[in-house]
């Protein structure tokens, strides 16, 4: 079940590369700017209760989604490359098997463990 969980994330990666496509951005942008929400991590410096709210709503595809909407229909297209590149990492994350984060430790998620603590379990 995991390999088929992950071939459909890969597949949702592939899509949000078709709709920058639509986008009025060269396409080094892409590639770019994709790891960027990575830097919600940063929250963890806080704390693993505070970094994990910050790292999931982040990585969270409906606030990916919304931001895409609203720039398509507002004609904001900062907006919609801003849902793109949301929605993109947060596949390509969990096609690799990084979820989102319980609030415990930043290697559990909700798709498993990850790092040396799933050497472990």
């Amino acid at each position: 079940m995991k390999t088929m969980i992950r071939f459909e994330e890969l597949g949702l990666f592939l899509f949000s590369i078709y709709l920058y496509s639509s986008l009025p951005f060269p396409w080094w942008c892409f590639p770019l700017l994709l790891f960027a929400p990575d830097l919600s991590m940063a929250g963890y410096a806080a704390g693993p209760r505070l970094g994990s709210v910050i790292y999931n709503i982040v990585h969270h595809r409906a606030l990916a989604l919304l931001l895409y909407v609203v720039g398509l229909l507002g004609a904001l297209p900062i907006l919609s490359l801003a849902g793109i590149i949301l929605f993109a990492h947060s596949s390509l994350d969990r096609a690799l098997g990084y979820g989102l984060k319980f609030p415990d430790a930043f290697t559990n998620t909700h798709l498993g463990r990850i790092g040396r603590d799933a050497a472990r379990s």
